[in-house]
């Protein structure tokens, strides 16, 4: 962990550490395929949570430790997989998809290994993902009697419905390569973190308040209808203008050289 920074804990279970503007959240429990706890879910939302106010974070990095598991989804050793008191009507996960929601910092899933059940909520609530060549990809909930309910809320627009239908109700996994094949993922390589830091590399030199805000706009306006959308963006895009970076991006397409964005 980067100690210059307090506001990113490591836990037993999940390691947060600051690599220059890049925040990476690698789940620690490779003894059990990166199986989700409700520890790291905990620890996964105070992090998200706490780098929205922190501008010097550009993205955050979702992954797993190890090479063969990003993800195994719920532990179903533990005697309380799903929920630990069941008066609460706000579960783990669903307090992490919200965070993810809500982000205006890039998320971006490093899938470097298996990515099943709960762990394709992970994946999926990232802006974009990049997955090793050996990937696989499933919802074997109903294999042990259950459904990936929470999962839906935020892959049921990302794939084919037909084919969400599929791995739903039949729980058998698919390749990396269809997952690249169904827009699942944007890219898939052999290389993943040189892949991985190319895709950072061609986001983290563009306006930090550009994405910013853009985020914000692309995530409200998903849940309009047209006419909702088009009123709402015609007075973002004003906004967008009234920007530091949004100055200092036209000054440096008129005098040809690169922008020195301030953020703001």
């Amino acid at each position: 962990m980067n100690n210059l920074n307090s506001t990113y804990t490591s836990t037993p279970e999940l390691s947060a550490e600051l690599r220059g503007p890049v925040l990476w959240l690698t789940i620690t429990r490779e003894e059990r395929r990166n199986a989700m706890s409700h520890g790291v879910l905990a620890a996964m939302a105070q992090a998200m949570g706490a780098a929205q106010t922190d501008r010097s974070v550009r993205a955050i990095v979702i992954t797993g430790a190890g090479s063969k598991a990003f993800c195994a989804g719920a532990d179903l050793q533990s005697a309380k997989a799903f929920t630990t008191d069941y008066s609460e009507p706000h579960g783990h996960l669903a307090q992490v998809l919200r965070v993810a929601k809500a982000s205006t910092v890039p998320l971006i899933a490093r899938v470097n290994g298996a990515c099943m059940a709960g762990g394709m909520g992970l994946m999926s609530m990232c802006d974009m993902a990049v997955a090793a060549s050996h990937a696989v990809f499933g919802l074997p909930e109903v294999k042990v009697g259950v459904f990936p309910a929470q999962v839906l809320s935020v892959l049921q627009h990302l794939i084919p419905r037909r084919k969400l239908a599929e791995m739903c109700l039949t729980g058998e996994p698919i390749t990396a390569a269809q997952a690249l094949e169904y827009n699942l993922v944007n890219y898939v390589d052999d290389d993943l973190d040189a892949k991985l830091q190319w895709l950072l590399d061609r986001l983290l030199d563009k306006s930090p308040a550009a994405i910013r805000r853009g985020l914000y706009t692309m995530k409200k306006a998903e849940a309009m209808s047209f006419e909702e959308s088009m009123s709402f963006t015609e007075s973002q895009i004003a906004l967008f203008t009234l920007t530091e970076d949004a100055k200092e991006g036209q000054k440096a397409f008129q005098e040809k050289r690169k922008p020195v964005w301030a953020g703001q």
